[in-house]
């Protein structure tokens, strides 16, 4: 006898018995900032409009997908809040029978306005990408003086009643590896979580081995400052959290590069084109694009769905491999 669910039926069981329950989708590759891990110096080649997923391909294919068990579904860039019609897009998958959580990464230059109609379109969680509380390192990454009105849409998503509302870092040495603790000051009085994550791999992203901080680095040099208390993790959860007391916020490490979270991975991916990936770090594995549109059912294209989910390998490569296939800039993969 065994307590656990049983989801030997399901299509989207992978061949390690993970239940594929978190699917994240792409909706465009522009974006209006040009962060230098995520986008390359020269750019990148934009997909023509017609090559990219519709809003009506995207609530259908993701249909199909909580109708076999995804239950969250975060919407990711480019830059997502760009795209003509979004706040209709939330609201259309808010309301898909199955889906429990609708979310949003994005770069934070359009939450001072936008904030309060994600919220009442059914959003239910944020993630904002700020890599320095410096206004002079944040125009230096991103390429853009746009420093004050992300942080006044921090506030404004607060404001909205958005929850949670997370922060993401990517730790980078020589750049941001000495205001891990001001960040964690950060929390004191937002109800913010704030996420480190380790400096990872991507075309054109000037990423190099001795620019990783890892995560017990980090640990360390906060623990200097604050007494960080470790959270209880769940087996399917990316980050390792710590809160520290009298803080309104968290602290959270992804690390994926020192210590992988592979063996409880529940999420697959969508790219702008329509692409399935079961991994950041693999090329994607077929089109649900030109299946879709070459006429293919909803049980056809959840066969094919299924087909690629036991594809999905055990694990991402290790850190030299990473190095060697990682062809595709962060901005054209979707975050």
């Amino acid at each position: 006898m065994t307590d656990e669910p049983d989801t030997s039926s399901s299509l989207l069981v992978d061949t390690f018995g993970r239940q594929q329950t978190y699917l994240r989708i792409s909706v465009t590759d522009r974006c209006n900032f040009r962060c230098k891990y995520c986008m390359p110096e020269e750019g990148i080649d934009l997909a023509e409009r017609e090559e990219v997923l519709s809003y009506e391909e995207i609530t259908r294919l993701s249909r199909v997908f909580a109708a076999h068990g995804v239950n969250k579904i975060r919407l990711t860039g480019g830059e997502p809040t760009i795209r003509k019609g979004i706040v209709g897009l939330i609201k259309s998958l808010s309301q898909i029978d199955g889906i429990d959580s609708v979310a949003l990464t994005t770069n934070g230059s359009t939450l001072e306005k936008q904030a309060a109609e994600f919220k009442a379109a059914g959003l239910c969680a944020l993630n904002v990408s700020l890599d320095t509380l410096h206004k002079d390192r944040f125009a230096e990454v991103t390429g853009r003086d746009e420093f004050d009105r992300v942080m006044r849409g921090i506030d404004a998503a607060l404001e909205a009643g958005i929850a949670p509302v997370k922060v993401n870092v990517v730790a980078m040495k020589g750049f941001n590896d000495d205001e891990f603790a001001d960040f964690v000051a950060f929390t004191k009085d937002r109800p913010i979580h704030v996420r480190f994550i380790e400096f990872m791999p991507f075309a054109g992203n000037q990423w190099s081995q001795d620019r990783i901080v890892p995560f017990e680095t980090m640990l360390t040099s906060i623990r200097e400052k604050f007494d960080l208390q470790a959270q209880d993790r769940a087996h399917d959860h990316v980050s390792k959290d710590y809160v520290v007391p009298g803080h309104a916020g968290k602290v959270g490490f992804i690390t994926s590069m020192t210590e992988d979270f592979c063996s409880g991975c529940s999420r697959i991916r969508l790219t702008a084109l329509g692409e399935l990936k079961t991994c950041l770090f693999f090329q994607p594995e077929m089109s649900l694009r030109d299946a879709m549109r070459g006429g293919a059912s909803d049980e056809e294209l959840a066969k094919l769905i299924s087909d690629t989910v036991l594809k999905k390998r055990a694990g991402h490569p290790d850190l030299q491999r990473i190095v060697q296939v990682s062809r595709t800039s962060m901005v054209a993969i979707g975050g």
